[in-house]
């Protein structure tokens, strides 16, 4: 084998190992921009980026009354089904003035919230998305989103603002 051979050879390894490191790097990025699946989030007033958004899928075998204790809120009925554990714990650092809780999600599912003063259920804030807004007291948050029917699992996002 010849020295420029050997150099072209070397040459096409490197950059095809440029290559996938570029890539795999790339693919990382993108993965990290994603919303976290059932993700926890602490929250200090004022945050940024604004809206945070977390992921997951609803539903679970344990009927929303029973979680959240009672059959409806000021906030909405406590409907559908959840799992036993919350999908998701929201820390407040601070008292936020107003802060918002909106689920989104292809079929029509249902959002329970326990903290710092009590519990709180939504079916449909925006459309047939659940949601509730208005002043939250430092501490920590559990919330769980709900599926209609037993044994049924959406997808949804969960998106968190301050913005009004």
């Amino acid at each position: 084998m010849s020295q420029t051979s050997l150099n072209r050879g070397i040459q096409l390894s490197l950059a095809m190992l440029a290559f996938c490191v570029a890539s795999i790097t790339n693919t990382i990025t993108h993965a990290q921009e994603a919303p976290t699946i059932f993700g926890d989030v602490t929250l200090n007033h004022p945050f940024s980026p604004d809206p945070i958004t977390v992921r997951g899928m609803s539903g679970g075998s344990i009927s929303g009354n029973r979680v959240a204790g009672r059959r409806e809120t000021i906030t909405g009925p406590c409907d559908g089904f959840v799992d036993a554990a919350p999908d998701h714990t929201l820390e407040l650092k601070t008292k936020f003035d107003y802060l918002r809780l909106q689920v989104q999600s292809p079929q029509d599912v249902t959002l329970i919230v326990k903290g710092p003063g009590g519990t709180w259920c939504n079916d449909d804030f925006e459309g047939k998305n659940p949601g509730m807004s208005g002043e939250w007291l430092p501490g920590n948050y559990q919330v769980w989103v709900g599926s209609y029917n037993q044994g049924q699992y959406y997808p949804y996002t969960l998106t968190i603002t301050e913005v009004k």
